[in-house]
């Protein structure tokens, strides 16, 4: 009924009235969790080697690497796509250099693959990326539903959509615009707002009439330790606004690009993971490292992000850069984050009444070593600098 409601005069009103409508599931019932895939920029931006060959091989990687087993499952390509100008009817048309065989052809080919494809545009008059005389691509702006048609056309199941040129015209007004298009366009198509957080999207693009799967609630992540901690902080004091198929979008992984230490990698993920965030991995598969993939591949971490429950963790304590996270699973369980972000091990002692725990006897899965022990919740040890504890209390 969700999906029926949307794009009609019905979905609009209940919009305009502020009443929210159920979102959606996905025909396979993972619509609402959490997006886990790829996206090309972190590791490639612009340069030359952003291809269809390169793309094609990344859902091959998705295949032979495990990660579709894992759960992954968009594989989706980011700025500089497009030709540089629209065809003389005004349609976006693929850059022919670098996918002569055309958008639709290589939706079909990740689909072959049993995965999802994504595209991005910006909310602008051209994307973020320049190309001649300072333009970028073509943006969408006053193009929404003619792209939206396009988008359907090739089959494209995810839409990154970006914030650059934007004519300063009202954030909520340009992501309607393409909201409302790609409902209208036929398919069912996973929107990704990304604003950058300037206009707090997480009080708005959740809700009718964007009702957006994810908004991006910080500037653009680097490879480096300082970057992740600093969005991080950004984004984990804003459990409260993200809901089932509603989620805080602190940037995309970039776990195996080389700036981070492993010990920093898996704090990383384990910090998205609690978090609900997509998991969405910035790293070339086609050259990825055992140990990086190996963090990527823990069923363990991307089960906690991808609880049927779809509850944000929530920081319960940050003293002396120790910050503990908790979040609560289905069946009664939770997941606990410990981390460390001093440059100094810290002596650990996390109280079960910190965690929100009963008195009771718990088992405590380690989800990095994937031990288990018995006892009363309590969390304790050594943690060395930039590093997390991750455990699965159950009772």
């Amino acid at each position: 009924m969700a999906s029926l409601l949307r794009g009609t005069a019905l979905g609009m009103l209940l919009g305009m009235l502020g009443l929210a409508i159920p979102p959606a599931r996905a025909a396979d019932g993972s619509g609402p969790l959490p997006q886990m895939g790829f996206n090309n920029w972190n590791s490639t931006h612009c340069r030359d080697e952003f291809n269809e060959a390169m793309i094609r091989g990344i859902a091959d990687k998705f295949v032979s690497l495990g990660l579709k087993d894992a759960g992954y499952q968009y594989v989706n390509i980011d700025d500089c796509w497009a030709n540089w100008q629209r065809d003389k009817d005004g349609h976006l048309q693929p850059n022919p250099k670098r996918f002569p065989s055309g958008i639709k052809a290589l939706a079909a080919y990740i689909h072959s693959k049993g995965l999802k494809f994504g595209l991005y545009s910006s909310a602008g008059t051209s994307t973020c990326e320049p190309l001649q005389e300072n333009r970028g691509f073509p943006g969408g702006l006053g193009h929404e539903k003619d792209d939206a048609a396009s988008f359907a056309a090739w089959d494209v199941d995810y839409l990154k959509y970006d914030n650059c040129n934007n004519q300063k015209i009202e954030a909520t007004q340009r992501y309607a615009a393409m909201a409302e298009a790609l409902r209208g366009s036929g398919r069912t198509i996973f929107f990704s707002v990304c604003e950058w957080g300037e206009n707090k999207p997480w009080l708005w693009a959740g809700k009718p009439p964007i009702d957006a799967g994810s908004w991006r609630t910080t500037g653009d992540i680097s490879d480096n330790y300082a970057s992740m901690l600093k969005i991080f902080k950004q984004n984990v004091v804003l459990d409260g606004y993200a809901s089932m198929g509603h989620w805080n979008d602190p940037d995309m992984l970039e776990v195996g690009n080389g700036g981070m230490t492993d010990v920093e990698y898996r704090s990383h993920f384990s910090l998205w993971s609690i978090m609900n965030a997509p998991l969405l991995i910035g790293t070339d598969l086609r050259k990825i490292k055992p140990d990086a993939l190996k963090i990527l591949l823990n069923k363990d971490v991307i089960a906690v992000n991808q609880d049927p429950l779809g509850v944000q963790g929530k920081q319960v304590s940050d003293a002396g850069g120790v910050h503990v996270i908790v979040k609560p699973l289905q069946g009664g369980s939770h997941a606990v984050v410990v981390f460390n972000e001093t440059d100094a091990a810290k002596d650990i002692d996390v109280s079960p009444a910190q965690l929100g725990l009963s008195p009771g006897r718990y088992t405590l899965r380690d989800l990095w070593a994937h031990t288990d022990r018995q006892g009363d919740g309590t969390i304790k040890g050594s943690l060395a600098p930039h590093a997390t504890m991750m455990y699965r209390v159950s009772p």
